[in-house]
């Protein structure tokens, strides 16, 4: 039944969303992995004191990746039960769907290269 009250309807979708979230992070294994990088270059982003506006981006890039990442995981799974057995237009829309992903960690990897390159060439550079 729907709620029609505004905030605990708001509520409810928090829930439901962070439910779909926790579900990504503990059940794809391709979400695992770049959650997992998301947490090591955050942790870069401390060690190399990165500026606010990196954060900025960083955050951004981390946000991009999964949320694609996830948008293609729902297609996949969606693609998989219309369709079960392999189908070339499900094909397609598959790939199409990890291509927006491909996009997307390119992105973001040209983003940390931009950001840490710089730095760890300079801590190279010092010892």
């Amino acid at each position: 039944m729907k709620d029609n009250r505004f905030v605990k309807g708001r509520l409810k979708s928090v829930v439901y969303a962070a439910k779909g979230a926790y579900k990504l992070v503990t059940t794809e294994h391709s979400i695992m992995v770049q959650f997992a990088v998301g947490i090591l270059v955050t942790m870069a982003g401390f060690f190399f004191k990165i500026s606010h506006t990196e954060w900025l981006i960083q955050t951004l890039a981390i946000g991009l990746v999964l949320g694609i990442e996830g948008v293609n995981t729902a297609i996949e799974k969606i693609a998989d039960f219309i369709h079960p057995q392999y189908h070339e237009r499900i094909g397609f829309i598959k790939d199409i769907a990890a291509g927006a992903v491909f996009f997307a960690a390119l992105t973001a990897l040209t983003i940390g290269a931009i950001i840490y390159y710089p730095k760890v060439y300079l801590l190279f550079q010092l010892n």
